[in-house]
């Protein structure tokens, strides 16, 4: 899978940390031999905003990095700067849909715990329209309409030569929850066994006789870089959502997906219970 823009700035920002304390600076140390501030220097490791790579090829030259790590860091400064393809839609998105996009542009996985709606990449579109409708009842639309060409642009993910591996734990009560009506219900549990059948997709179903689970709290996903330190988290919160990155963030929420992996039904049973609630649908 191509290394996306976001990816290349997370991961220059880890690599330059990582050089700095290899060379046992603080931030205002290594700030001033190349004449930046401290507050600059910071924000270049955490992964915000633009770099300029004169800036990082200095650095890597008082680190004492090597030609090819300070090569490789630059071509990571440059390239850092290229932008999705969500950045020309003629109407603006919301900022954290526009972080969601730049880092579901660029995973190799995605686990998604889905205990009120069918995960966004699983949805038609019929579907997607009526959630967006409930859960902006104030938006025209127009607005409507907007967000659901994002999120069937979004899906276009899943049709890559070598897409990034959609895992997903499903609550029986999304499953059960009439969106839309009978028949966009009835048409959404038949595209969601459709999906099933590709390699690259996993879905399990957490039946209500399982009872209490890791996650009561509501749906997330894991969003799974090229390597660990690029992971974040996203959970769902009323009118956005919240990113975390943080080890310890990253290591609960991870380790809840896992529980709820082995609590669910096994994948043939999972498909199994979807045919049924979408018979009885």
């Amino acid at each position: 899978m191509a290394v996306g823009p976001t990816t290349r700035r997370r991961q220059l920002g880890a690599d330059l940390r990582r050089l700095r304390e290899l060379a046992g600076l603080t931030l205002e140390e290594a700030g001033a031999r190349v004449g930046i501030s401290k507050a600059t220097l910071s924000r270049y490791e955490t992964k915000e905003g633009v770099v300029k790579w004169p800036a990082v090829d200095a650095l890597c030259r008082e680190y004492g990095a090597t030609d090819e790590e300070r090569l490789a860091l630059v071509e990571l400064a440059k390239g850092a700067r290229i932008q999705g393809w969500w950045r020309s839609l003629a109407d603006p998105i919301p900022e954290s849909m526009n972080l969601m996009l730049t880092l579901e542009d660029e995973v190799v996985r995605e686990d998604h715990y889905a205990c009120m709606y069918v995960p966004g990449l699983l949805q038609t579109r019929a579907y997607a329209e009526a959630v967006h409708r409930a859960s902006e009842v104030r938006c025209e639309e127009r607005e409507v309409q907007h967000m659901v060409d994002i999120r069937m642009k979004r899906q276009e993910l899943l049709e890559r030569q070598d897409p990034p591996h959609l895992w997903a734990v499903i609550d029986e009560a999304a499953l059960r929850r009439r969106v839309g009506g009978r028949d966009v219900m009835r048409e959404q549990l038949k595209h969601l066994l459709t999906m099933t059948e590709r390699s690259r997709i996993t879905v399990q179903v957490l039946p209500f006789d399982r009872g209490a689970h890791a996650a009561a709290v509501g749906s997330f996903a894991v969003l799974r870089g090229q390597a660990p330190e690029l992971d974040v988290v996203y959970v769902d919160l009323l009118g956005g959502g919240l990113f975390m990155e943080k080890p310890e963030e990253l290591e609960r929420y991870k380790l809840a997906f896992e529980y709820l992996s082995a609590q669910a039904l096994d994948f043939e049973s999972s498909t199994d219970l979807i045919d049924r609630i979408s018979k009885e649908t």
